[in-house]
């Protein structure tokens, strides 16, 4: 019995030891990541990286880790033709069968999919923001975003008619959505009035109606689907064969 109980306890210690050993190699390994995606994407601070699963060490004899997730605070995304840039406020993914290379230099996940937000301000650059004609005599912009409940954007316009500033704006509900897996498109449900006058629906489009492009996220994750929320719009992201570093 006396034989037993010290065996018990030469477990218990290794058990322990093995704990402690696998939770410093991860939280390394966790360092290491966050470090290399902050080089690889050009971040100004470095992300957010938490690997799941226990225990690590198994996971890294296999080649493989189940789970990683990834937070980035202020990621610059590509807008535009390119040389514009988008500010994502929080953008969060979670990566699933991470495999990487023997000497640990590159990692790709087999699948991934998460979250990000873009600010109502942020996206208010890509409307028409500055005023344009829309028929003789009758010209107007886009002068704000903010949430229009049960997932619509309130836009509100101002407008000018024959050299007289409307008294109060113009507010419209839009529907966003998600096109081409890049894009955020904002459309009108209907179309706004300003003041007695009657204008072509494609002219007012041009002022209510805008998108904008946003690429070049990390590892190539594409957006899936957009809601707008109370402080700006709120996309699912998701991708595949997902190159985290490499």
């Amino acid at each position: 019995m006396r034989a037993l109980r010290i065996l018990l306890v030469v477990v218990v210690i290794l058990g322990g030891l093995f704990v402690i050993v696998d939770r410093v190699a991860v939280n390394f390994a966790e360092g290491e990541a966050a470090d290399r995606l902050k080089a690889s994407e050009n971040l100004a601070a470095a992300p957010d990286v938490s690997i799941k699963g226990f225990p690590f060490l198994t996971q890294v004899a296999g080649g493989s880790l189940d789970e990683v997730e990834v937070g980035i605070q202020d990621y610059e995304a590509t807008a535009g033709d390119g040389a514009q840039k988008i500010r994502i406020d929080d953008l969060h993914a979670d990566m699933k069968g991470v495999e990487f290379s023997g000497d640990y230099s590159s990692a790709t996940a087999d699948s991934a999919t998460g979250t990000a937000t873009v600010s109502y301000d942020e996206l208010l650059k890509t409307a028409r923001s500055e005023p344009a004609q829309v028929a003789p005599g009758v010209t107007a912009n886009v002068v704000g975003l903010s949430d229009g409940g049960h997932g619509k954007i309130k836009v509100e316009v101002e407008a000018t008619v024959l050299g007289t500033e409307l008294p109060e704006p113009v507010y419209v509900l839009s529907s966003v959505k998600v096109v081409d897996g890049d894009t955020v498109r904002v459309q009108a449900d209907a179309l706004p009035k300003f003041g007695s006058i009657t204008l072509p629906e494609s002219r007012v489009r041009r002022i209510t109606d805008f998108q904008q492009k946003i690429d070049g996220l990390p590892g190539g994750i594409r957006l899936d689907k957009v809601e707008a929320g109370k402080s700006g719009v709120h996309i699912t992201v998701k991708g595949s064969d997902v190159r985290l570093a490499g």
